[in-house]
C-alpha cells in the first residue's frame, strides 16, 4: 500500500539525507553512468539533482535528474530503495519477476537496472491520481478499461488464487507478533472460521473469472497522461492471480480513503461508491468494442465484488495490525486495522442473509 506523509522515520530520515547530500551507493551510481553512457549522456555527479518521494509505504523512493548534451534538456530517473520487513508480506524476488515481465510486456515504467539495494525505473512523464479522481465518470472509464486489459494478462508461473493462503499466512503473523491485548481486540483466535466462511460461500456463488490482480488498486498506484488520457497502473507488491471480484472490490472500498491529509488513516465509509456507480464501473469493466454488457452480468458481478469487499476488510485489516507492530512511519495502522475489521463485523450479516452466517 501507498501513503503520502509529512513525515517519515529517523532511520529513513538519515539515509534520505544521505540521498540529497548526493551520496549514493556505490552500486547505483556505477548503475547511473553506465545508463547515462548508454544514452550518450556524460554525468556530473556533482550537478546531480536528487528528489525524494514521500509516500512509499515499503520502499524509499527518489528521482535523479542531470543534464543531457542535448540543448538545456535533462534526464530523469526513479530510484527506488526496497525497504525491510516487506518479507512478512510479499516475496521480493516474485515481485521484481512480475515487474520485469509486464515491464517487457509494456506495462508500468521500463526496469533500467538493477543494484544490491534497489533499481532503477523509467520515470513516467504524468501525474498520479488524487480521491478525488476516482470519482470522475471519465476517469473511471479509463481506470475500469486499464483494469479488464491488466486482467487479461497472461503472465507465467502459477494461476492458482493467492487470496485465502496469503490471508491465513498474514493472519499466523499477526498472531505471532500480536499482544494478547490486540489478539483479543481483533478476535484473532476466530478470524480462521471466518476467513473459511468467505471462501466457501463465495466459491458457491461460483466465481465468475479468475485473472492477473493487481490487489492494492488505490488513486496512489495509478497514474493518467493529462493530455493522451491514457492510464498506467503502477507499484505491484501485491499483484498475483486472484478473482477479478476481488480487485474491483479493493478498488471501490479504497474510495473511502485519501491519504492526503492530516490524517490519512481516516477511511470515510460514508464515500464508499452507491450502487448506480458501482454498477456504472462494471458496466465498463465488462464492456467493450465487441461485446456490451448486459443488466444481468453486471448485477452479478455487482453482488459477487460486494462480498468480495469482506474479504479486503480482513486482508487490510491484518496487514495494519502487522504494520503497527514492524513499520516505523507515522500512520496509525492499528487504528486503520479497526476500522476495517469494524466495517467486516457490521457489513458481513447485510451481504450474506442470516441462514449463510448462523454456522460461521
Amino acid at each position: 500500500m501507498f501513503f503520502f506523509m509529512n513525515r517519515i522515520s529517523i532511520s529513513m530520515a538519515v539515509k534520505t539525507n544521505e540521498f540529497m547530500e548526493g551520496i549514493l551507493p556505490k552500486e547505483l551510481m556505477n548503475l547511473l553512468l553506465c545508463l547515462a553512457s548508454n544514452w550518450g549522456d556524460a554525468i556530473d555527479k556533482s550537478s546531480l539533482k536528487i528528489n525524494h518521494l514521500s509516500g512509499a509505504m515499503t520502499n524509499e523512493v527518489y528521482t535523479i535528474s542531470w543534464a543531457t548534451k542535448v540543448g538545456n534538456s535533462s534526464r530523469t530517473v526513479l530510484v527506488r530503495i526496497y525497504g525491510e520487513g516487506v518479507d512478512l508480506f510479499f516475496d521480493r524476488e516474485d515481485e521484481i519477476q512480475t515487474f520485469k515481465c509486464l515491464s517487457m510486456l509494456g506495462y508500468g515504467p521500463k526496469l533500467l537496472g538493477q543494484f544490491l539495494q534497489g533499481r532503477v525505473e523509467e520515470f513516467i512523464h504524468a501525474r498520479t491520481l488524487s480521491a478525488v479522481d476516482l470519482r470522475d465518470p471519465i476517469i473511471s472509464a479509463l481506470i475500469a478499461a486499464k483494469l479488464r486489459e491488466f486482467h487479461n494478462l497472461d503472465m507465467p508461473g502459477s494461476k492458482k488464487v493467492i487470496l485465502w493462503d496469503r490471508m491465513r499466512k498474514w493472519l499466523q503473523e499477526a498472531k505471532n507478533l500480536c499482544s494478547a491485548e490486540h489478539a483479543r481486540e481483533f478476535h484473532l483466535d476466530n478470524l480462521d472460521k471466518e476467513i473459511d466462511f468467505l471462501e466457501n460461500s463465495i466459491s458457491e456463488g461460483n466465481t465468475r473469472k479468475i485473472g492477473f490482480c493487481h490487489n492494492d488498486l488505490q488513486y496512489g498506484n495509478i497514474m493518467i497522461d493529462d493530455e493522451t488520457l491514457s492510464i498506467t497502473i503502477i507499484d505491484y507488491e501485491y499483484a498475483s492471480y486472484n478473482p477479478v471480484a476481488y480487485d474491483i472490490a479493493n478498488h471501490f472500498c479504497e474510495m473511502a480513503a485519501n491519504y492526503h491529509t492530516d490524517t490519512p488513516h481516516v477511511l470515510k465509509y460514508s464515500k464508499y461508491p452507491g450502487l448506480e456507480e458501482r454498477k456504472r464501473f462494471i458496466r465498463q469493466y465488462l464492456s467493450d468494442e465487441d461485446h456490451e454488457a448486459s443488466n444481468t452480468e453486471i448485477e452479478q458481478l455487482v453482488d459477487e465484488v460486494e462480498k468480495y469487499t469482506l474479504a479486503n476488510h480482513i486482508f487490510w485489516g491484518l496487514w495494519g495490525i502487522i504494520s503497527g507492530y514492524v513499520n516505523h512511519i507515522e500512520f496509525d495502522y492499528m487504528e486503520y486495522a479497526r476500522q476495517r475489521f469494524e466495517q467486516y463485523w457490521s457489513r458481513k450479516h447485510g451481504i450474506f442473509n442470516e441462514k449463510q452466517t448462523s454456522g460461521a
